[in-house]
């Protein structure tokens, strides 16, 4: 039975998954790759010799920097937003958003009758790249900083669009003797801020809110700040197991469903072909030997026609819905460029 990898390359890390034919989650990683997107892929697939030596494999890539590597390697490539969509819809169905953090990317999903992208522009400021810079800032790791401001007592108001401003308005608060778990605390609640009001752009953010990427998934004061900011219950703020390789899942269940549409159409392209032919044989009976038609069948007929029309509008209005993303995709894509 086939294996399926999915890849997530993001702009920071390398997202890497085995699925087995049910789902079962066999293999997961996440790594930084420090700009070498395909060195660190292809290390990680090696160290994959013993799982999947003598299987067969069906590969899939997908992030924000996965394009140009599934290019080169002559590889099928899934948009992040799809693949995501598609392991939030299989594993949390009911989702109503998706707020994911990344190295230098924020984004939020809406769902509904269309996907909806709200994503950050060129600026990595409320992102992992963000965070990394203040623990710098702070002379600490990333994961003191996180134990930092799970001690908190009071919230400084900082800027997350820029580090430059952040910087000059943290400096200060450490000058006047501000305690760093404080400030720790601050720069998490910094990045919900730029998150929530830089994205959402208006529309209230509600419902049943997944959290995805890997700052959500590894730093539990960011989690809190965006609990208690969102004023969310534990049924209503999620966080996936494994969220941080989310999309990688995401990209092989796309393609999965995808195939699944393929042998569908397959399916129904033979049985439009027998239904028209009996239908013409039907009526070419009823008009020469009306005596001979048997009634049972051409009732049949009908109701085989029926449900074959229902099928047909079903994957038209399918179709239909999956441009309409497409559109409204491209058009946050276009407008974020510009």
């Amino acid at each position: 039975m086939a294996l399926r990898i999915g890849i997530d390359i993001g702009s920071t890390t390398v997202k890497v998954v085995v699925l087995d034919a049910q789902n079962k989650l066999l293999f997961r990683s996440y790594e930084r790759h420090y700009s070498k997107t395909r060195e660190r892929t292809c290390e990680t697939l090696r160290g994959l010799r013993g799982l999947l030596g003598g299987q067969q494999v069906q590969l899939l890539i997908t992030g924000s920097a996965g394009l140009g590597v599934a290019k080169a390697a002559g590889l099928d490539f899934v948009q992040e937003v799809y693949a995501t969509a598609a392991a939030v819809r299989e594993f949390i169905p009911g989702t109503d958003a998706v707020i994911e953090l990344g190295g230098e990317d924020a984004k939020i999903i809406f769902f509904g009758n269309t996907l909806e992208e709200r994503m950050n522009g060129s600026c990595a400021g409320g992102t992992g790249a963000f965070i990394d810079q203040m623990a710098t800032l702070l002379n600490v790791s990333v994961d003191e900083l996180d134990e930092l401001s799970l001690r908190h007592e009071k919230i400084y108001p900082i800027a997350s669009r820029c580090g430059v401003f952040a910087k000059s308005d943290i400096q200060p608060i450490l000058n006047q003797g501000g305690r760093k778990e404080d400030v720790a605390a601050s720069i998490f609640q910094a990045v919900v801020d730029q998150t929530v009001a830089g994205l959402t752009q208006g529309r209230e953010l509600k419902g049943t809110i997944v959290f995805l990427g890997g700052p959500l998934h590894f730093l539990a004061g960011l989690r809190q700040r965006f609990v208690e900011t969102l004023h969310l219950d534990q049924d209503h703020a999620i966080f996936p197991e494994d969220g941080d390789c989310f999309a990688a899942i995401g990209a092989m269940n796309s393609e999965m469903k995808s195939g699944k549409w393929v042998w569908a159409g397959i399916g129904l392209q033979l049985c439009t072909g027998y239904t028209v032919a009996y239908l013409v044989y039907t009526i070419g009976t009823l008009v020469t030997a009306p005596s001979t038609l048997n009634v049972g069948a051409a009732v049949a007929g009908l109701i085989a026609v029926l449900i074959m029309a229902a099928v047909i509008v079903c994957m038209v209005h399918r179709t239909n819905r999956k441009i309409k993303e497409d559109y409204a995709l491209a058009g946050n894509q276009a407008a974020m460029s510009r």
